[in-house]
């Protein structure tokens, strides 16, 4: 009994798309809890480390979008390699950058130090993952699910990674209280923080060698043509009728399997992802809202937001630490129901109404003058801020065509820690000016837009894999992704249209009909 009640609702929140996905995707979710717990330290602690040092707010702005400008050189290049190098090979180096980063940030004080430091170990000052290491990650999740998993596995991957980064605040901000009031050192609490970071670094390379060969863009696309295969070998199965087409008319099999091969051959010829220019007409509309909502988040991250409610308020740093922590766990918990919800009123839908409401209350967050309603605001923002990570990435990989998945998100990745590199200068300039409060209400206005737009552009088009009524999964996938072609551009790529529609026989259209 226990059980059949347990069954709906393990299948309601995905646990069973997690599970059939397999060890990787366990691997996948754990390195990047690492990473989110470790950079949950310098979500803290990093303007407060810098303010003990005596750095002015301008220069501590400056160091913040230098080092997203630095991240965004990184990222570009790693993601646009990844397929090519190989992604475990990627994940690794950034494992071990952490080591490096975290160790001079022990070490040292010195702001060109600090700030070499920061870029090569893409030391996070936003609270999230920042660097390429998230793109490959969601690439290689995007390859390992299908339609009807993808949502609810990457669902997992945003709320167990958020998870850890609240637990990584909470410790923080816990051992820099102790080690301040039994030392009344407080920069040396900041020192043990960063060697906790480099430890972590540790871990994650050792967890970057348990991951299987199918991570790789290869082993994606071997599983793509076996896929492939069998579906053939279950059409022929159908009726002898159709076997007998199949015979007279080899043509069509002929140039799908040509069409498979002329992938992998075209990708050799260069260390760069080959992103064609439909699903590039696809993604510039969708870059610029998120470059819009992307500088939002720079105008305010956590270590920022924590600064400035240090600057009000005078509160403690375990206190601080609570706050993060509660902040990024409702985070977490919210972003459980992003897959199941965005299977019942769409992704787009999902994305914007979640978001919406969160993007509201950033603007009003200066405007109380006691701290239980300021933190009631940022507990309420944090609620709703990331439910739409996992169906903005749902959506991404609907519309682009697997052998570009990497590239495309590394370039998306790029294009918002680039945009998100602005935010800390500007924050900086005002809170020298004394007009810290602006930064928030700038940040409402521009995720409002970033969402208003996104509904706007978006809602109209279905590519949440939903299964078509006849011609089964696969008919399903070739329909959102025509859909997210024709409906997103109306623009049309005779090349790209040849390779990829080509997998689809006239036999499979005639059966769809």
């Amino acid at each position: 009994m226990p059980q059949s009640i347990f069954k709906p609702f393990a299948r309601f929140l995905g646990i069973y798309s997690l599970q059939a996905t397999g060890r990787d995707a366990y691997i996948i979710i754990t390195l990047r809890c690492l990473r989110m717990f470790s950079a949950g330290i310098p979500a803290l602690i990093l303007a407060l480390f810098f303010s003990s040092l005596s750095f002015p707010d301008s220069r501590i702005g400056a160091f913040m979008t230098l080092t997203l400008l630095g991240d965004v050189i990184l990222s570009l290049l790693l993601t646009l390699i990844a397929d090519k190098v190989g992604r475990r090979r990627i994940l690794l180096g950034g494992s071990a950058m952490m080591v490096l980063s975290g160790t001079a940030f022990a070490l040292s004080e010195n702001f060109w130090i600090l700030l070499g430091a920061a870029v090569i170990g893409v030391i996070s000052v936003t609270g999230g993952d920042a660097g390429p290491f998230r793109a490959v990650e969601e690439s290689i999740l995007s390859g390992l699910t299908d339609e009807r998993t993808r949502s609810d596995v990457l669902a997992w991957y945003v709320t167990a990674t958020t998870m850890a980064g609240a637990i990584g605040t909470e410790v923080a901000g816990r051992i820099v209280s102790w080690v301040e009031k039994s030392s009344g050192d407080v920069k040396r609490a900041y020192h043990i923080l960063f060697w906790m970071y480099a430890a972590f670094g540790v871990v994650g390379c050792v967890l970057c060698l348990g991951l299987s060969k199918s991570c790789e863009a290869a082993g994606e696309k071997k599983k793509e043509t076996a896929g492939h295969r069998s579906a053939i070998s279950r059409e022929e199965q159908d009726s002898e009728d159709e076997v007998l087409l199949e015979v007279i008319t080899p043509t069509t099999d002929g140039n799908r399997q040509s069409s498979e091969l002329e992938r992998p051959n075209r990708s050799k010829r260069s260390y760069f992802a080959q992103i064609s220019r439909s699903t590039r007409s696809i993604m510039y509309k969708l870059w610029v809202l998120l470059a819009i909502d992307s500088l939002a988040d720079g105008m305010t991250p956590y270590s920022l937001m924590n600064y400035y409610v240090d600057q009000k308020f005078h509160l403690s740093k375990s206190t601080l630490g609570d706050i993060t922590s509660a902040s990024q766990f409702l985070c977490a918990v919210s972003s459980i129901f992003a897959g199941p919800l965005s299977k019942h009123i769409g992704l787009i839908n999902t994305m914007v109404f979640t978001h919406l409401p969160s993007s509201i209350s950033s603007a009003f967050i200066p405007l109380p003058s006691s701290v239980g309603w300021t933190v009631a605001l940022l507990l309420f923002r944090a609620a709703l801020n990331s439910m739409d990570q996992a169906p903005r990435t749902a959506f991404i990989a609907a519309v682009v065509r697997p052998e570009e998945r990497t590239g495309v998100m590394g370039i998306t990745s790029m294009v918002r820690t680039f945009a998100m590199s602005v935010g800390p200068s500007v924050t900086g300039l005002l809170a020298g000016n004394d007009k810290f409060y602006a930064a928030f209400v700038a940040t409402g206005i521009c995720r409002v837009v970033y969402d208003v737009g996104l509904w706007v552009l978006f809602v109209n088009v279905k590519v949440d894999g939903s299964p078509a009524s006849r011609g089964g999964e696969r008919n399903g996938r070739d329909d959102a992704d025509e859909a997210a072609w024709n409906e997103l551009l109306g623009d049309t790529d005779s090349d790209g249209e040849s390779s990829w529609d080509g997998r689809k026989s006239k036999d499979e259209e005639r059966g769809g009909v």
